[in-house]
């Protein structure tokens, strides 16, 4: 993890020096963030067994295009899969943003630990502990972002360097809204059975004074036989709603 972590900056350090816009150096930010959603969907697949959750987090942006943050929800499919602990879901991460002409761009390191988690300790399991560099290019609406795992993947055992491939837009319609189509691609290498394709469809709304809420529509063609868990297959057809505070 040291000598990955190590590689990561050493990349960004090299990729901001290259593509320097020299261009004003912006003032650096904090931002914090609460809020719930009535199913944390991740890559399409439910974290929380299609319940509520509680989500909050932090982020701190540099004037130079350097970034980083933590992130954290409430989830059960650890527990749900046999583990006697596994409840939260706390993301650390890290990256740098910058733009080239009309083309943005942002590379990152991300580190899902799943606390007190006890995965690996079942038979067929890995930790569940993830660890992903990613990087994303935008151009005007659209973005195309790619995530590899340095790792194993979720508990799935032997699967370094699974990828997904996340494509989406965000289209300004004016009020206060926004609307969000997306289509995504995980690859779990080695499990076949485990590897889907998800699709979402998000309205959001900015309500002012930092408040916003969304709607999202969510399907996936994951396999019901490896998404199912107390008898609730996590891949299913859903409408999502959320609201979050950000202050």
């Amino acid at each position: 993890m040291k000598k990955n972590l190590a590689h990561f900056v050493a990349l960004t350090a090299l990729v901001a020096s290259a593509f320097s816009t020299g261009s004003v150096i912006a003032a650096d930010t904090l931002a914090f963030n609460a809020g719930v959603v009535t199913d944390y969907r991740y890559r399409g697949i439910s974290q929380s067994r299609l319940k509520p959750a509680l989500q909050a987090g932090f982020d701190y942006t540099m004037g130079s295009g350097f970034y980083v943050g933590a992130w954290g929800s409430s989830i059960k499919w650890i527990k749900d899969a046999g583990a006697t602990d596994g409840s939260l879901e706390v993301d650390v991460y890290g990256g740098y943003k910058a733009s080239m002409g009309d083309i943005a761009y942002d590379v990152g390191l991300l580190r899902y630990e799943y606390v007190g988690n006890k995965l690996g300790q079942l038979k067929g399991f890995a930790n569940a502990n993830t660890t992903e560099i990613y990087g994303a290019l935008t151009y005007s609406v659209f973005t195309a972002k790619y995530s590899n795992a340095l790792t194993n993947t979720f508990g799935n055992a032997n699967s370094k360097n699974s990828g997904y491939l996340d494509l989406s837009a965000t289209f300004d319609l004016g009020n206060g809204l926004t609307l969000t189509p997306h289509a995504g691609r995980q690859v779990i290498k080695n499990s076949p059975a485990f590897s889907y394709t998800d699709y979402s469809l998000t309205l959001g709304k900015d309500l002012g004074s930092g408040l916003s809420v969304s709607l999202m529509a969510v399907s996936t063609n994951a396999n019901k036989s490896s998404y199912t868990v107390m008898n609730k297959y996590l891949g299913k057809d859903a409408l999502v709603a959320g609201i979050k505070y950000t202050f």
